[in-house]
């Protein structure tokens, strides 16, 4: 049993859903329906600590006991100590002569175990807490597993735990099971702020938290191990748990128990992440090994063979197989391996066994590791080791970026800052940091040290700098700069003579490539859009699109799909976005599938953008992306709202806007609040759907995040009459039906309600919808025509897709719109005597024919048309006509 007292002190982070299924099965065992439930997960994952979580949130009688290697040969040794808080009270003589040494015969075993469980059901409510359930002694595991099997109609909960590895396959036959696996990212690093009250600093946290690999204990043990040079990132962090961590002696019990051949192909299999059951067999027959070793390990869990896959399935075990080892041992396994890959397909493995296997490596060494590491797996740690060999400090400095690069690439923010931390400033490794700081940190931070780098850099990387700080830029609302930037790579990409001024971009300079024309097109077309300068925007947008086919860059490729969304080739950036996404890179993955989610939104298909953004919520946080992250959130509260779900809509809202923010609109703050609007317009409150979409961004100065600002312009038009130029602006200039025939809707819904100018715009947008492909879109163009024109068709049709995307939200308040169609249309509007008015007159009646009929006068009469006109928002009798036809 793991338990550590310093998470009994803290906060249970990342086990909410665990712990609302334990609340829900106690409540329901004190209101009289028994349950049981069997909890399992490696060593450290936190079973203990939700066992006492339902300890302590007990009502009633609470009953303990645990497995214990030591007394599982001792029969009912752990049903005595479940037992004891009874005994007071009197035990059946059965259970007492059982539990006292006395045993209990086979033909017994029946009455006894019916016994038990009439004692806990009289001593309701009762909760039974049995930890290790996997090391109980045989005869208390049937006696407890009949209880758990049969509490249904009591006021008895049975809650057991026991290990996730093989050692016991079902230690509770016929109970629930529920398994829980490591921490995510999030609660990971929340639970290390539990346990250091001051603080580490980011890439201390997130070293530690992949270290710790989503184990709870690991982090503590990790925690508790800190010197104050390593909180404080100035020395070296551990590389494997220490000496004295709980979790490390549960494993090295474990190990212990092992046969010595088995250990050392354990150790083998724990030297190489990349081992395979082809090279373990060679390796194992080198060093006169029987294979046949090996299943204990197997049978106890510790590895699992599939095919010619080694997996260890309790990650923390592959480390503390590795630690445990002497080092003589350690380095003989490496020098095996060396020997027995194939050099010729795996020269970086190859390398780097050699080298671990050396008492003292060489220079030479690093430099076979360097130059290794271009082919294969692995390629950052060679290229650390490098460094670390590297008597030339220039070059370390160089193999150490590399490495960084590397670590960051693979989805390793923390350990590539932790790299970057080893390094002397320098141009390249400011253009790293530049890169992280803007999805892991402070856009603000981001840019200078993207521009600082951009001016000590060769053309090609600086383009690259530049393009990256545009990004910054966009992210915090700050497009002020960016024709600035745009003309600083213009000069770059085409050095105008001296004394001409920046003209556009035409044939690179030599050693530009065609990824670095992309990014210079890429920022002249973003600034000129920015500044409403569309045609010249589209030309060099065109451009960097254009050129996306040609490179299979990841961030390269992003930047043209984001130019081909800003030109309304929606398809063209969901597959330029998507090429981006497999091309490899970890790190550009999540803002891929941002641009991706954006696509897909543009095309209609709100599921498949909700999907990519639940992905790239995902693999943002797994990758420490805070501020990629809170933008998917962001972007998952807008299509929450679209769906109709309110509680999803606030939750992921509250979600992107946590973290305190110097930006005065970033783009995750725009993303809540459009989805916030929508569920003001949803609700009725026009007003304050306005005010929230008013305060992205300002068209007329460039300030705030402008492309949400467009995303959300067609709401702000159905929120109230409002200027929307800017969208017709962009619609008309990129040609694009579905922008077209949005921009066609905004200007019908700010002519008058009902009048044939309105219709003519609707009709106007429908004609362009039936082009464009989004039926959603259509379909909401149809349900806002049928509600102001009251027109049957189109609600009809509108209702019909909806209910066909399913879309329930949509459906009921298009249901609702044609009920109000099929009601009288003054009824809510007019007072009886107008109504009544309204009708004759509608029937041809003159005012002073209604006048003699009602016995009024003919000025009262006049008086009632003008508040009728006025009420209905018509000028005339032939629209009052057409209003009660």
């Amino acid at each position: 049993m793991v338990v550590a007292t310093t998470m009994q002190k803290t906060p249970i982070r990342g086990r909410a859903a665990d712990q609302r299924g334990l609340d829900a099965l106690r409540r329901r065992a004190a209101g009289g329906r028994g349950g049981a439930l069997l909890i399992r997960g490696e060593p450290g994952t936190g079973k203990s600590t939700l066992l006492r979580h339902v300890e302590s949130t007990a009502d009633g009688t609470v009953l303990r006991t645990a497995g214990l290697a030591e007394e599982a040969a001792l029969p009912y040794a752990a049903l005595h100590r479940l037992l004891q808080p009874l005994a007071g009270a009197g035990l059946p003589p059965l259970v007492e002569r059982a539990i006292s040494g006395g045993g209990c015969p086979p033909a017994d075993r029946l009455r006894l175990s019916t016994a038990v469980l009439r004692l806990l059901a009289a001593a309701g409510p009762v909760v039974c807490c049995v930890d290790d359930a996997h090391l109980l002694d045989p005869a208390s595991a049937d006696t407890l597993g009949f209880v758990a099997r049969r509490v249904g109609p009591h006021r008895v909960a049975v809650v057991f735990t026991a290990g996730g590895d093989g050692a016991a396959d079902d230690p509770v036959p016929g109970v629930p099971c529920r398994w829980i696996s490591g921490l995510a990212q999030p609660a990971s690093r929340a639970l290390l702020a539990d346990l250091v009250p001051g603080g580490l600093p980011s890439d201390v946290a997130g070293a530690l938290v992949d270290l710790a690999r989503g184990n709870p204990q690991a982090l503590v043990d990790l925690a508790r191990s800190l010197t104050p040079a390593q909180r404080r990132g100035e020395a070296p962090l551990p590389r494997g748990l220490p000496l004295d961590s709980t979790l490390r002696r549960a494993y090295r019990a474990r190990l212990a128990l092992l046969p010595p051949d088995t250990r050392w192909l354990l150790l083998l299999a724990a030297a190489d992440d990349h081992l395979d059951a082809t090279e373990l067999v060679r390796a194992a027959h080198a060093s006169g090994t029987d294979l046949a070793a090996l299943a204990p390990a197997e049978l106890c869990g510790v590895l699992r063979v599939h095919g010619d896959r080694l997996t260890f399935p309790q990650p923390m075990a592959r480390t503390v197989t590795y630690d445990e080892a002497p080092m003589g041992q350690r380095q003989a396994a490496h020098r095996l391996l060396a020997e027995t890959l194939d050099p010729g397909r795996h020269r970086l493995r190859c390398a780097l066994h050699r080298t671990a296997g050396t008492a003292e490596p060489s220079t030479a060494d690093g430099d076979e590791l360097a130059a290794a590491a271009a082919s294969g797996r692995g390629a950052a740690d060679a290229l650390e080791r490098a460094a670390d060999l590297t008597s030339d400090p220039a070059v370390a400095a160089a193999r150490l970026v590399a490495a960084a690069r590397l670590a960051w690439t693979a989805g390793q923010p923390h350990r590539a800052r932790m790299l970057l931390r080893r390094t002397p400033h320098g141009p390249a490794a400011d253009l790293l940091a530049g890169e992280i700081e803007l999805r892991a940190g402070a856009p603000a931070g981001a840019l200078r040290t993207l521009l600082a780098a951009a001016d000590r850099l060769a053309p090609a990387p600086a383009l690259r700098a530049l393009a990256f700080a545009g990004d910054a830029l966009c992210y915090a609302g700050n497009h002020a700069r960016f024709p600035g930037l745009a003309r600083r790579a213009a000069a770059l990409f085409d050095p105008p003579p001296p004394g001409a001024g920046i003209r556009p971009a035409t044939p690179p300079r030599p050693g530009v490539s065609r990824a670095d024309e992309l990014a210079a097109r890429y920022l002249g077309g973003m600034a000129a859009m920015l500044r409403g300068r569309h045609a010249d925007a589209v030309e060099q947008l065109r451009r960097a699109a254009e050129l996306g086919s040609s490179t299979a860059d990841p961030a390269a490729l992003t930047w043209a799909a984001t130019a081909s969304l800003l030109l309304a080739d929606d398809a063209g950036a969901d597959h330029l976005a998507g090429r981006a996404a497999e091309a490899g890179d970890v790190s550009a993955r999540p803002r891929a599938l941002e641009i991706r989610a954006y696509a897909e939104y543009w095309l209609g298909r709100l599921d498949a953008a909700q999907t990519t953004a639940r992905d790239g919520l995902r693999e943002a946080e797994a990758a420490a992306q805070d501020n990629t992250a809170d933008t998917f959130a962001g972007f998952l509260a807008v299509l929450a709202a679209r769906h109709g779900d309110e509680a999803a809509c606030r939750r992921y809202a509250a979600t992107a806007t946590r973290r305190p923010s110097a930006d005065l609109m970033n783009r995750p703050q725009a993303l809540s609040e459009w989805a916030l609007a929508l569920l003001d317009l949803a609700a009725g409150r026009a007003t304050d759907a306005a005010a929230r979409i008013g305060t992205i961004a300002d068209p007329r100065t460039g300030r705030g995040q402008l492309a949400v600002y467009m995303m959300a312009a067609p709401d702000l038009a159905e929120a109230g009459p409002t200027d929307t130029t800017a969208f017709t602006r962009w619609a008309d200039a990129t040609g694009d039906p579905l922008r077209r025939a949005l921009a066609a809707r905004c200007r019908a819904l700010a002519q008058r309600r009902g009048s044939p100018e309105a219709a003519e715009s609707f009709r106007e947008a429908l004609r362009l919808h039936r082009a464009a492909g989004n039926d959603f879109e259509r379909a909401r163009t149809e349900l806002l025509f049928g509600r102001d024109q009251r027109g049957h068709a189109a609600l009809k049709a509108a209702l019909a897709t909806f209910e066909r995307l399913g879309l329930h939200a949509w459906v009921a308040r298009t249901t609702d719109a044609l009920r109000a169609a099929d009601a009288d249309p003054a009824a809510e509007t007019l007072t009886a005597q107008q109504m009544l008015i309204a009708r004759m007159v509608a029937a041809g009646a003159t005012n002073r024919e209604v006048a003699a009929r009602l016995y009024l006068s003919t000025r009262t009469v006049d008086h009632h048309m003008r508040n009728i006109f006025v009420r209905l928002g018509i000028r005339s009798r032939i629209e009052l006509a057409k209003l009660f036809s």
